[in-house]
């Protein structure tokens, strides 16, 4: 079974002060042109979309540079509802580990990683954190999300932000949330999805 976790881009949540995105039809056939063709202007973090090390880091990887396999493969769903704690996310970590998806977790519910949860998915080397939010970290404290990303990021972390997980039941599943192939860039739109196997 697949279950789509992306958001629509044109009508998703941004980051406070983050651009919404926006389309244009340029060419249209009810006008009489060749095709429809439409442009589209947005930020690489809008929507449901992944962050590179390179956000944060001047020497991190950008998105091009990523590869794939942080993105494909098998996952952990967790569920959690406010601060994710360090004693949490130990044992998010001791789920994902004996199911043998122990490189791939996302956070489903109103969640925020902690400084304290951001060190020890870090020091589990997990290749990929997601989260319902459109940044991992509490939104309002500036100084603790860019913390939590430094931590996560500088560990080589990628994040996925800005997944929809309603009805989604904890548990393994298989995650594909490639990222647009952006060449220099500090992040990407993708479109995530899971396969829950039988």
């Amino acid at each position: 079974m697949l279950i789509d976790i992306s958001q629509e881009v044109f009508g998703c949540k941004v980051f406070p002060g983050d651009p919404q995105p926006e389309c244009e039809r340029m060419l249209s056939l009810d006008a009489g042109d060749v095709c429809n063709l439409t442009r589209v202007s947005m930020c690489a973090h809008n929507g449901t979309h992944v962050d590179a090390p390179y956000h944060f880091l001047n020497d991190g990887k950008t998105i091009d540079r990523m590869g794939l396999e942080p993105y494909v493969g098998d996952c952990w769903i967790a569920r959690c509802e406010g601060d994710v704690t360090a004693e949490a996310a130990e044992r998010i970590m001791k789920a994902a580990e004996n199911s043998g998806a122990g490189k791939r977790v996302l956070i489903a519910g109103k969640a925020v990683v902690t400084v304290e949860a951001a060190r020890v998915f870090a020091a589990h080397g997990i290749m990929l954190i997601g989260n319902e939010s459109q940044t991992v970290g509490p939104e309002n404290v500036p100084k603790e999300v860019k913390e939590v990303h430094l931590i996560l990021l500088g560990a080589g972390v990628t994040l996925l932000e800005g997944v929809v997980l309603d009805g989604v039941d904890e548990g393994k599943y298989f995650l594909s949330a490639a990222p647009l192939n952006f060449g220099g860039c500090d992040g990407a739109p993708c479109r995530a999805y899971l396969i829950k196997q039988d």
